[in-house]
């Protein structure tokens, strides 16, 4: 099997890190395979908040936890009273991903005026960035919950450009020792239909 499908079937979602930062040159490769990723009509409408500062991690966390503990979230309330969750998995590096929807291509849907192409185009930007990471050894996690954190006044701790619309979060550090070596979940396999 070459490297890139053994990258790809080897990528897990990482929720335990160690606490030791990753290099620079880590990251910096990882940043950079993101911004390699397709978009369309090349308009690459991704920008990448690299936070590595505890205390806005911690500050962070806890806006979510809070969030979450809301009546109207039911489904998160759990997590949200637990004491011993950390939204960020405790990773020491943290990625947020906004669109510049701006950048839309006009792409009409079924006559609308619906532009979808930032947040697709980023979804690319964060497969290409965990994959990356995944080669180099380094684990990863593609985080929505961080979304409750993006509707609060906080939000201009992250220095977001204008006109940048954050999209989510990717957990970045190196695997702690229970999640080294896991296993795929098993596949679906009546997914794929041929027309030919």
């Amino acid at each position: 099997m070459n490297e890139v499908l053994k990258t790809i079937k080897n990528r897990r979602s990482v929720r335990q890190y160690q606490a030791e930062q990753i290099k620079d040159v880590e990251l910096t490769t990882i940043l950079e395979a993101a911004s390699y990723a397709p978009s369309g009509h090349n308009c690459q409408p991704w920008h990448f908040t690299v936070i590595q500062n505890k205390d806005l991690l911690n500050l962070m966390n806890e806006k979510i936890k809070e969030q979450m503990r809301l009546p109207q979230h039911e489904w998160a309330n759990k997590m949200g009273e637990s004491s011993r969750f950390n939204v960020f998995y405790e990773a020491p590096t943290v990625i947020i991903v906004s669109g510049d929807e701006t950048a839309s291509s006009p792409l009409p849907l079924a006559g609308t005026n619906f532009h979808y192409t930032p947040l697709v185009d980023c979804a690319g930007a964060i497969v290409n960035m965990m994959l990356a990471a995944e080669s180099i050894g380094i684990g990863s996690c593609w985080l929505g919950l961080v979304n409750f954190f993006f509707a609060l006044p906080e939000t201009e701790k992250l220095h977001i450009p204008e006109n940048y619309k954050p999209f989510f979060a990717v957990t970045l550090g190196y695997k702690g020792e229970k999640v080294i070596g896991q296993l795929a979940p098993k596949r679906k396999t009546d997914i794929i239909s041929y027309i030919r």
